[in-house]
This record gives C-alpha cells, structure tokens and sequence, in this order.
C-alpha cells in the first residue's frame, strides 16, 4: 500500500490573518462592554443608557455609510433589519443595562452567553436549520447553569433574581435579533443592515429622551465617556469587524470565539470594579459555557 502523504503546510494568507484579528477585537470590545455597562449604569437609568449608547453608534455608523456611499437597504431586508434593530439593539441593550444594575458584570456576561445555544434553536424553527440531539443535551446543559447563577444571587434578595431574568431576556432578544439579521444580510451589506439596525433602536428607545437629557445634565464626565465609549467601540466599530471576519470564516468557528467573553469580563471587572462572582456563580457560568460547548460539538466519526 502506498505511503499517505500529507499535504505540505502553508503559512496563513495576511486575510486570514486579519480576519483573526478582527475577531478578537470584537470579542475584547463586547467584553469590556459590560464593565462599561456596570459603571454607566451608576448615573444613567437603564432606557438613556441604551439611547445614549445607540445615538453615539448610530452616528459612527452613519458617517461610514456615508464614507463607503452605501444607501438605503433594499425593500427585501428591511423586515429583517427592523426586527434585529428593536430586539437586538432595543430590547437586548434596555434589559442587559438594567440586568447589571442588580448583578454583577461577570454574572451578566455568562447568562447572556446562552444566546448562541438560542439562536441555534430559533433557526431551527425559523430557518430550517438541523436540530442535533447534542444541541437538546446544551441547551439542558445551559439552562441549569442559569438556574445555578440565580439560586447563588437568591440570597441577596429579589432584584439579584430579576437580574438573572433580565440577562434571560437580553439573551433571547440577541438570539431572536440575529435569526432576523440573518435573512436580511442576502440582500443589504453587513454595515447597512448594522446601520440601519442601531438607528431602527435609536428610534425605538427615543421615548427615553427627556430622561437621558435630565441625567446628562447631572451624571459625572466619567459615565457620560463611558456611554460614548459604549456607542463608538463596542456597538460601531465591534459589529463592523465582527461583519469582517464573518465574511471570511465560517459562522460556526467564529461563534466559538465568543466564549471567551465570560473569562473576560470577569479579569476586566476585578481591577476595574472589584467584582469577583462567587463560587456557584462560576460554577453556574461554566455550566451554562458547557451546555454551549457541547450544543456546538459534533460526533466523532471513525476515519477509514
């Protein structure tokens, strides 16, 4: 029998390269979004934080729209761009604002990773997507995490309780937001249907104008620049690289990079906020990480 020769290795293409880079620059950014969050979240109410931070994006968005000379989405992805705006950048940004005010920002970070286990599940529903026994056993998996993160904050009262549900909804408005984005991106460019999203949020959060001008008026510089930060890094230029890489690697091995969110919330909250979940808090996260790791494995197979 003839020797099985393996393919000589080849360095990575400088646009694989970048891709990676620009991965994990969304992924670092999105991370300290929740400590941002947390510390905002001291002078501004839940809905003016989400519009302040929507308005900072949606400026940033817009100049680049602008730059780029990319219009209006076609008439086929606005359904999808209105519903991923007022679940993803709406419902999703109120409740994780208002979910940190009652947890701490590690707790938020892994509740709301469930969200890659629920939009496997809405596009199974939704976009005809396969439903894999191990993707049942995650999503178990992950659903006790969640019950081990609330029962560890129980103790502390109701509002901690309410915080573990609030981080639940953000997750599902993200999932449902991105299963909504995705029949959108067939036809409108990754930065429009962003664009667009964050201003169809701007609008829907408008109600809480006059709230946000009154705490600006008295909120401390430090949480005013930590709403901008909010809009300009980790909602404009995070969801345009995240957009970069995804058009370069496949959607299942970016999705895992997410994962690493959790850990780095909690080294960035430690120094910054002096926040350390407890020890069945981590135990509930890393549950709620491993139901979905393993809603993401795939069987082995014996090679020929």
């Amino acid at each position: 029998m003839d020797p099985v020769i393996s393919p000589p290795r080849t360095r990575p293409s400088r646009a694989r390269l970048a891709a990676v880079a620009a991965a994990a620059v969304s992924v670092v950014l999105w991370a300290s979004a929740f400590v941002s969050i947390r510390s905002a979240g001291t002078a501004y109410s839940p809905g003016a934080l989400a519009l302040g931070r929507l308005l900072a994006g949606s400026l940033v968005l817009g100049c680049l729209l602008l730059v780029r000379r990319e219009g209006l989405p076609p008439r086929a992805a606005w359904p999808g761009v209105a519903v991923s705006g007022l679940l993803w950048f709406g419902v999703y940004m109120v409740a994780l604002n208002w979910g940190e005010r009652k947890v701490d920002a590690g707790t938020a970070a892994m509740v709301v990773n469930i969200g890659p286990v629920l939009i496997a599940l809405l596009g199974a529903r939704f976009l005809g997507e396969a439903t894999p026994p191990r993707l049942v056993a995650g999503m178990a998996v992950s659903f006790a995490g969640a019950v081990a993160v609330g029962l560890s904050l129980s103790g502390e009262g109701r509002a901690s309780v309410l915080g573990v549900g609030l981080c639940l909804l953000a997750a599902a408005g993200y999932a449902a937001g991105v299963v909504a984005q995705k029949p959108a991106l067939r036809h409108a460019s990754a930065l429009q249907v962003t664009g667009f999203g964050c201003l169809t949020g701007t609008v829907a959060c408008l109600p809480f104008a006059g709230v946000l001008v009154e705490e600006a008026g008295r909120a401390p510089v430090s949480a005013t620049l930590n709403m901008v930060y909010l809009g300009v890094f980790p909602t404009a230029l995070a969801f345009t690289t995240w957009a970069y890489a995804l058009a370069r690697t496949p959607a299942g091995r970016l999705g895992a990079t997410t994962y690493a969110v959790p850990a780095l919330v909690v080294l960035m909250s430690w120094p910054v906020l002096g926040e350390v979940p407890g020890a069945l808090t981590l135990a509930g996260g890393a549950l709620c990480l491993a139901g979905v790791a393993v809603s993401r494995s795939r069987p082995r197979t014996r090679a020929a």
